[in-house]
């Protein structure tokens, strides 16, 4: 079985919003219109409650998109976004949400971030969607959504090293594309074994 996940396609990451990614609302009518090829729809969505450790406004003096090193590591500092139940943390209205048959909710544990759909990014911690996958006898994952660099591609690497067939779909992704992320994003998921289309 072949399944469609569709990362963080919220509106804090498209034009307007907190994180907003260039380009973001213009993949929404593509992905609705991919939805039908496959045998499952999954979403992803961001969840942060307030005060989140990845948020800049958490630490004083530092400002978004700036790195500090926490116990899993270096961690990029984000704007506010995706507060739980919050506008910006809502599906983009015109998403078709209907087609989904599950969500997977991440980043809502307040001393982790998440970008990746399997793994908090202590690459330990999992968000159960491996065993959601491997029960549905669903192999194949094609990923779609935001952001290329960062959710998109560190879902695709797990997904990959957790043996699953893996596409990204590139036309249906856009990109913060912050400081080179994107050409070592693409790289890093070509190195993975993940095929790259679109």
């Amino acid at each position: 079985m072949h399944a469609l996940l569709v990362i963080d396609v919220q509106n804090d990451f498209c034009p307007g919003g907190a994180l907003a990614v260039d380009g973001g609302d213009e993949i929404v009518a593509p992905i609705n219109a991919a939805m039908s090829s496959f045998d499952a729809v999954i979403l992803t969505q961001d969840w942060h409650p307030a005060g989140h450790s990845s948020f800049a406004s958490s630490h004083d003096g530092k400002t978004p998109f700036e790195t500090i090193e926490m116990e899993y590591g270096t961690q990029v500092l984000w704007p506010d976004h995706c507060v739980i139940g919050s506008q910006g943390a809502a599906f983009h209205p015109e998403l078709d949400t209907d087609r989904a048959e599950t969500v997977i909710r991440k980043g809502f544990r307040p001393g982790i971030d998440s970008y990746s759909a399997f793994f908090e990014n202590d690459q330990e911690t999992v968000t159960g969607l491996e065993g959601y996958l491997r029960t549905r006898g669903i192999t194949d994952l094609t990923l779609v959504g935001l952001a290329t660099d960062f959710c998109v591609a560190w879902s695709a690497r797990d997904a990959a090293r957790l043996g699953f067939g893996v596409t990204v779909r590139t036309d249906l992704c856009r990109a913060i594309d912050l400081d080179g992320s994107l050409t070592a994003a693409l790289d890093d998921m070509a190195h993975a074994g993940v095929r790259i289309s679109g």
